[in-house]
């Protein structure tokens, strides 16, 4: 059985639907990346599987029951979630703060055991971050805030868990960072993890599954590869200046009205030297008439064809 299976889900908020979702599961051990463009429902969804927002019709279930059906404190103990919002916790100590993770096992009484304060210390070790425990939090930068919430989460034990785009801050070691840490701490303890993000190009290396959002109601799910081939990425996402490249598994800057020229190599220096044609605005495409090729060790402009078109770029070619 699925750990959560979401069956004929509609999101939304009031009478204005986000999106549907006719059937989707996710289970132990899964990495999976939530993509879409502003305002078509990532967010909405994760607090809705969260049990934080109403569904506006379908079913939601967590380990074959429905999510309205656990009590608040069940729930918060099977999921955890971590926000965009960066907490203000003026002298809160490290340590401290991931104790608050424990709160839905601790009840009324909120002290700590031996036990709880092993898992604590558990959590902190998980996110590489132990040697953070007596730091202040408003004291830590963006990447080891983000460990610290990340180890709070985990301190809850939970089956699931749900980040809404927490690497948005930081830069890109730090986000290739956390996301290698969700992989790696989802195997490891057997844990759901579901990442909303904008960072296509990193979800496509490093997650199990897709979730996208592509607009119009719509709900496209499967692993990296297949969602990616189906042209459903390009079609969520290009734009007239902006289009994702199915080859390089990258967004590329999109011109049509510049010199046309190909790259006769093959390896990653043809792969930058198409970086800096079309940086320098020519267009890189297969059956172009002008050539760049590498020969003997050098660039050449090769091939029929205006060779002043290339012109402004054989400085650039000589020096690679």
């Amino acid at each position: 059985m699925s750990l959560l299976e979401l069956d004929g889900l509609r999101i939304g908020h009031g009478a204005r639907a986000l999106a549907t979702v006719p059937h989707a599961a996710l289970g132990r051990g899964a990495f999976v990346c939530l993509l879409g463009r502003n305002g078509q429902g990532k967010s909405t969804l994760l607090r809705t599987l969260a049990g934080l927002h109403p569904p506006l019709g379908g079913a939601v279930r967590l380990d074959g029951r429905a999510l309205d059906g656990y009590r608040r404190r069940d729930l918060a103990r099977r999921v955890a979630v971590v926000l965009t919002e960066r907490p203000q916790v003026p002298g809160l100590r490290v340590t401290d703060l991931v104790a608050m993770g424990r709160h839905p096992h601790t009840g009324w009484r909120d002290a700590l055991d031996d036990a709880d304060r092993e898992i604590v210390a558990d959590s902190l070790r998980l996110v590489e971050g132990a040697h953070l425990a007596g730091r202040a939090f408003d004291s830590l930068s963006d990447g080891e805030r983000q460990r610290a919430l990340i180890a709070r989460a985990l301190a809850q034990r939970p089956d699931l868990m749900l980040l809404d785009e927490i690497t948005a801050f930081l830069d890109l070691p730090s986000r290739v960072t956390v996301m290698a840490m969700l992989r790696r701490v989802a195997r490891e303890r057997g844990i759901a993890v579901m990442l909303s993000s904008h960072d296509l190009e990193l979800a496509l290396q490093t997650a199990d599954r897709l979730w996208l959002l592509p607009g119009a109601g719509r709900f496209v799910h499967g692993v990296p590869e297949d969602v990616a081939l189906s042209g459903e990425i390009g079609r969520a996402f290009d734009q007239d200046n902006v289009a994702f490249s199915l080859r390089s598994g990258r967004f590329e800057a999109v011109r049509a009205d510049g010199p046309r020229v190909r790259v006769d190599a093959q390896g990653d220096a043809a792969a930058w030297c198409a970086r800096m044609l079309r940086r320098c605005g020519y267009v890189v495409c297969e059956n172009a008439a002008l050539a760049v090729a590498h020969d003997g060790g050098r660039w050449r402009v090769a091939g029929a064809g205006v060779a002043h078109d290339l012109a402004g770029v054989q400085a650039l070619l000589a020096e690679m």
